[in-house]
């Protein structure tokens, strides 16, 4: 049986807007929620800062060790990854997905930050990740992007 999909899609968003999202999501909480607010589909759009550094709202959020916005775009349906689970500390997870796929160990997140910094950002919350991925030997908490 085959599905039918309607192909057409939203206009592009405004890249301003976009950059604009992502950057107040390294502190401005009220702001992105009042930004998606007006405009929902912000909720999984990147922006390149150049080199193929490219960002959300969610992996700004994880790599600045903020909980309370990661959680809150997560709810929301926000596309999440390695990087936001290490920060939040969700062991389980990350620890399955590191047995899996065992070159996740030495990847890069936003702007070369590794899983070793979002662990420290998780603080107490993700102290068990942080020892787990030292035993694993991980030394770096930034790989500079090539």
């Amino acid at each position: 049986m085959v599905f039918s999909q309607n192909t057409e899609k939203p206009a592009q968003i405004d890249p301003k807007i976009v950059k604009e999202f992502v950057k107040v999501a390294h502190s401005d909480f009220d702001k992105v929620k009042e930004m998606l607010k007006e405009q929902p589909l912000l909720l999984n759009a990147s922006w390149d800062w150049g080199g193929g550094d490219f960002e959300t709202a969610l992996g700004a959020a994880g790599h600045m060790g903020l909980k309370d916005m990661a959680n809150f775009l997560i709810s929301l349906g926000a596309r999440t990854d390695i990087f936001v689970l290490t920060m939040l500390g969700k062991t389980d997870i990350v620890k399955a997905l590191l047995k899996a796929y065992p070159g996740l160990l030495n990847s890069q997140g936003p702007h070369g930050f590794t899983l070793l910094h979002h662990a420290e950002k998780g603080g107490k919350d993700a102290e068990k990740l942080l020892k787990h991925l030292q035993k694993l030997g991980l030394k770096e908490t930034f790989i500079k992007l090539k």
